[in-house]
């Protein structure tokens, strides 16, 4: 139960940060071209220019977010796979060390 509680509050976590990714270079964009057109006369096409240009910077940072944030879930499950594959083997080999330990202990007692 908590697994899929943690995944989920993982995945609203990596979607927040992917919208936020790409709502902030446009939002700096808007900036930027509000301070150019109302304090240094700056033309109407600003706007364009800088809210273009943090649509693209947005899309970029929110695609290599999605992309690192996937590659360390992978890996870390990756992991968790193969930590449980050792934990697995070695209780095995402890079962058969018991079970010789027992056989060796019977030949004694014979």
């Amino acid at each position: 139960m908590h697994k899929k509680i943690f995944s989920a509050l993982e995945l609203l976590n990596i979607l927040f940060q992917a919208f936020y990714t790409l709502a902030l270079p446009i939002g700096i964009g808007a900036l930027i071209s509000f301070l150019l057109t109302k304090f240094a006369s700056a033309p109407g096409f600003v706007w364009a220019i800088f809210l273009m240009l943090g649509v693209f910077v947005g899309l970029y940072s929110m695609i290599k977010y999605i992309l690192t944030a996937t590659s360390g879930i992978d890996r870390r499950d990756k992991q968790t796979k193969q930590m449980k594959r050792e934990m697995e083997e070695k209780e095995a080999k402890q079962e058969w060390l018991r079970n010789a330990g027992k056989d060796i202990d019977n030949k004694y007692d014979e």
